[in-house]
């Protein structure tokens, strides 16, 4: 395991910020060369610790008004089939699987209702659902929080 130093802290919590963030910039932040801060981002790469860089879309500029979470209660013994299901439909944005009454949690974007309805009603051969329809996110999705401290903590 790799022992983060404030530094790296520093690059992550910035790269998360804004991933094309130019080394230019991050060396006025840790004060470090050029190259050392390529050599720290290359080795936080190759730990899979960044594990890529996305661009930050507006799904709404995009047509998919309708964005929803959607709780499945299914049989463990569903999952062979179901992974392979949901890796394949494009609107799903993040599946994840969880405690509780359901089994999976799964958050899509959709252009209208009747596409969710739709994309619902195949869901449904694997278990029962339940669905929450997002009105507003007053918090988008961010990155982890990191500090020395935590950083420490996740290699103890």
């Amino acid at each position: 395991m790799m022992n983060l130093d404030k530094i790296d802290v520093t690059l992550l919590e910035s790269l998360q910020e804004d991933a094309r963030m130019p080394v230019k910039s991050l060396t006025k932040k840790v004060f470090l060369s050029a190259p050392a801060i390529s050599a720290r981002i290359e080795k936080l790469e190759k730990q899979g610790i960044i594990k890529g860089y996305r661009a930050v879309v507006d799904p709404i500029k995009l047509g998919y008004h309708i964005k929803a979470y959607i709780n499945l209660e299914m049989s463990p013994s569903q999952k062979p089939e179901f992974y392979p299901f949901i890796s394949a439909c494009p609107n799903v944005l993040e599946c994840d699987c969880v405690t509780g009454d359901y089994s999976m949690l799964i958050k899509v974007a959709y252009p209208s209702t009747s596409e969710l309805d739709t994309f619902i009603g195949q869901l449904q051969k694997f278990g029962s659902t339940s669905t929450q329809i997002v009105f507003s996110t007053p918090v988008e999705s961010r990155g982890v929080h990191l500090t020395l401290e935590s950083a420490d903590k996740s290699h103890s």
